[in-house]
């Protein structure tokens, strides 16, 4: 009986030890939940998104940028103002810089504190509004390297992002041109183009992520998302045709070919024309003075036209012949393509036929927040936009259906006092 209760007692205790054990060990999760907590919210501090350059065009927009004088010496510079359009919620407050002329170059551009968008999101947005048709030109903006002299600023100037609307007639595309080792590179497929001449504001918006994403939106829709070392030829392909593989003599790529078992008929005749058998030389034809007389041509009636055989599926037909892929030896694979180490300016460098263009609310951030934040003003702006513009096109539609009503009662109108002059001249 002692020996039993003896284990009874060493049970009791060894259970006693296991819960409390098992109390200090839930107190230490809820402890380490709290500091994690506590840990995340610090962290979050530290990791705050920046904005890197951002412009409303307020008061002394002027001093923050740099016309272009590369054309000057031309005359073919543009210039630049300051202007809210023809719809506005607040003219001040919804004023961007405009292109004020027609058939010139634009050139302006801003600089800021050089930065990488290395392991971190690169947000560009702005905003861009067509007053009338530009016909032929660009809406676009660049980003690049810091500039010497930001007076030259222009085609030449070497650029990493060349981002925004384009057109020419009846070619619209929005570009998106990523800089790679000092080569300029489209993407492979157009991007959608929104940027007509209505009047109305449009919202221009690329994320470019450390992992070589791309996402652009146009007015807050998602047009495209993909990789960047997929749908821009940055890097050599990973495979080459073997130059040493040539196509076997054997091989045979006509899918058709003509029937050896036709013969042309003995009796078809292909010539068009023939010579006029009937046809004599004229009495008063002089050999000497005309020349040697021919006998004229004359269309063939047993003509038929060109014989072909006809055509039957090639037995020994083996297909489209390609050379065999190899590893390609210039290949060199890049995980951060996404990269720039230098972003220093922002700038419009267009050609338009028509000007009017108001660029408005640019910014340049990592944070998708402050992207929002300016994105509101283009909402804002773009409400009142569409709704004046479907008065103006409700009122154009009315003036034009009285129009032809009116024109209606006036042909009818004629009709009737030539009817009555017609009765006036048989009475």
């Amino acid at each position: 009986y002692g020996s039993a209760q003896k284990l009874t007692d060493e049970m009791k205790q060894l259970r006693q030890e296991l819960e409390d054990k098992l109390a200090q060990t839930q107190r230490g999760q809820q402890q380490f939940i709290m500091l994690r907590s506590l840990t995340c919210l610090s962290t979050a501090g530290l990791v705050a998104g920046k904005i890197y350059f951002s412009e409303t065009f307020s008061d002394g927009w002027e001093d923050r940028w740099t016309v272009s004088q590369w054309k000057k010496d031309e005359g073919t510079d543009g210039k630049w103002k300051l202007a809210a359009g023809k719809w506005f919620n607040d003219e001040k407050e919804d004023a961007g810089i405009q292109t004020a002329e027609d058939s010139k170059f634009f050139g302006i551009s801003a600089g800021f504190d050089s930065f990488s968008n290395e392991k971190k999101d690169l947000i560009v947005q702005y905003q861009a509004k067509y007053e009338k048709d530009v016909e032929c030109g660009g809406g676009y903006l660049k980003m690049g390297p810091k500039m010497s002299d930001a007076s030259k600023f222009g085609d030449p100037t070497p650029y990493s992002i060349m981002f925004g609307p384009d057109k020419c007639g009846y070619t619209k595309r929005t570009h998106l041109i990523f800089t790679y080792k000092g080569k300029n590179v489209l993407k492979k497929n157009d991007l959608a183009y929104k940027q007509e001449g209505e009047g109305t504001s449009h919202l221009y918006t690329m994320v470019l992520k450390p992992d070589n994403t791309v996402v652009v939106e146009l007015d807050q829709e998602e047009v495209y998302k993909g990789n960047l070392k997929e749908d821009w030829e940055v890097l050599k392909p990973k495979e080459i045709s073997d130059p040493k593989d040539e196509k076997p003599a054997d091989w045979s790529d006509e899918s058709m070919i003509d029937d050896p078992a036709e013969k042309k008929p003995d009796d078809w005749v292909e010539e068009k024309r023939m010579v006029d058998t009937e046809a004599k030389k004229p009495d008063d034809w002089d050999d000497e003075e005309d020349g040697e007389w021919e006998a004229p041509m004359k269309d063939n009636p047993a003509y038929k036209g060109d014989w072909t055989a006809k055509r039957i599926s090639n037995p020994a037909y083996k297909g489209f012949w390609e050379a065999k892929k190899i590893a390609n030896p210039e290949y060199e694979d890049d995980d951060a393509v996404y990269k720039f180490d230098d972003l220093g300016f922002i700038g419009f460098d267009l050609w338009q036929v028509k000007g009017g263009t108001i660029f408005d609310n640019v910014i340049i951030t990592d944070d998708k927040s402050e992207a929002d934040a300016f994105a509101k003003k283009w909402k804002d702006l773009s409400e009142l936009e569409k709704s004046k513009k479907k008065e103006e096109d409700d009122a154009k539609a009315a003036e034009d259906a009285k129009a032809t009503a009116d024109k209606k009662d006036d042909d009818k109108d004629a009709d009737d006092d030539d009817d009555d002059e017609e009765k006036k001249e048989e009475a």
